[in-house]
This record gives C-alpha cells, structure tokens and sequence, in this order.
C-alpha cells in the first residue's frame, strides 16, 4: 500500500469533484486519495460512485471539520505515514503535493501549509477575505511567535504524528487557524510553501458575507482558547 494519502472533504460539489480527483492522479500519482462525502444533497456521492471513484460516505452532515477528522481517522487506522488535506472544490493543485511531501521530509516538519501569500500568484482570494487572513496572521503570531500568511489555507499535508493528533482531536467550525494554533502551541514544527490557487468554478463557499463577523468571532475565541492549551506531542 502506499503510504501517502489525501483526503478530499466534500459537500455538494456536484461540480468540482470530478475535476479534483482527476487531478489528483494526474499530478499526485505517488498518493492514495480518500473524498469524504460529508452527506451532500446533490449528486456529489452518485458521480463518484459511477467513476468508481474511493469515497466515505458520512450518514450525518459533521461539517468540514468533522469530515477532515474522519480523513485523518481513516488515515490513522489504514497506516498512512503521511496525508493531504485537499479542497475539493476545485481551489488547489495535486501538482504541489510532491514538493510538500519532500519539504516535509528534508525539514523533518509535522505539517506544511500551502500558502497563495508567499509569492502572490494565482487567485488571492476577495479583498474582504485578504483583510481576515491578515488578521489571522497577527492573531497566530501574537499567540505563538509563528508567522503563518496563509492561516485559512486548507492545502496541507501532515506526517504521522500529526495524523494521529487530528484523528484524536480537530476543530469542528473553521478549523484551519485553530488547528494551527493549537499545533504550534504544542510544539509541532510547521512550516509552509508557496503555491498558486485558483478560483472556485462551481457552487458556493461555506463562508459568506453575512456570516463573515460570526466567522471572525468565532474563529478569535477559538484561537485564543487553543494557544492556552498545551498538548503533548505524539
């Protein structure tokens, strides 16, 4: 079995999916690939069971936390040494994950984050958006002393021990920016690559413009809560 996986949490991407996937094998090879189908209304499950395509299916809608957890589970149980975590609406490139695999390891990290705001290319979000980011960016720094530019990213690959760690434990709402702080609060060595995202084709972010104030209040609180806990590492 290879020991490499990425996980691709999906809700109703009727139109993206097919897409991501076939990425995915095109330009990640190397890598098994699991999409967790967190209980889409549309035709997100049937279009992947006529490709044939490896899904989970969730019986219960857990939202994008709870389906990244149930990756990372999986993960963990099938004995993977290393996992993605890959947008499957279409926003990230399969053609990034083996340089992240070999930063991973030549640096000996436990998470790399793929980040738009390194080098600045491809699609960089709204402005509104840049603006949170930025904030999340000081927020994570002053919690931790790690300046993370793309806080809200969800391309990143992880290696075992982070595995086990977000099987155990991860963030059900927004996760990234609390997941990340919770990370470096207990010593997990990250760090990120630039890489170019694109623009979403098809459907509708979960994050909105009426609930973008729920969204940076929530997500403050839960930063602030997980720079003040400390986990053990492994």
């Amino acid at each position: 079995m290879k020991k490499k996986l990425v996980i691709i949490p999906a809700y109703n991407e009727q139109g993206n999916i097919l897409k991501t996937v076939e990425d995915v094998e095109k330009n990640a090879p190397d890598f098994d690939y699991v999409v967790v189908n967190d209980c889409s209304t549309d035709d997100t499950l049937a279009l992947c069971r006529a490709h044939g395509i490896h899904v989970l299916d969730l019986p219960i809608n857990l939202g994008i936390g709870g389906g990244v957890q149930t990756g990372y589970l999986y993960a963990c149980r099938k004995g993977y040494d290393k996992a993605a975590q890959f947008d499957g609406d279409g926003q990230h490139n399969a053609s990034y994950l083996g340089a992240m695999a070999k930063k991973l390891e030549e640096e000996n990290l436990d998470m790399i984050i793929g980040s738009r705001y390194i080098e600045k290319k491809g699609f960089q979000s709204s402005g509104l958006r840049r603006v949170g980011i930025r904030y999340f960016t000081w927020l994570i720094h002053a919690m931790t002393k790690k300046r993370i530019t793309d806080p809200t990213s969800g391309m990143r690959l992880c290696n075992r021990r982070m595995i086990e760690w977000f099987a155990f434990d991860y963030p059900r709402d927004y996760p990234e920016p609390e997941s990340v702080t919770a990370a470096l609060k207990s010593g997990m060595h990250i760090e990120e690559l630039p890489v170019e995202m694109n623009e979403r084709a098809e459907g509708v972010s979960s994050i909105s413009a009426r609930n973008s104030v729920y969204y940076m209040i929530k997500v403050s609180i839960a930063v602030l809560m997980a720079s003040s806990r400390k986990k053990k590492k492994g």
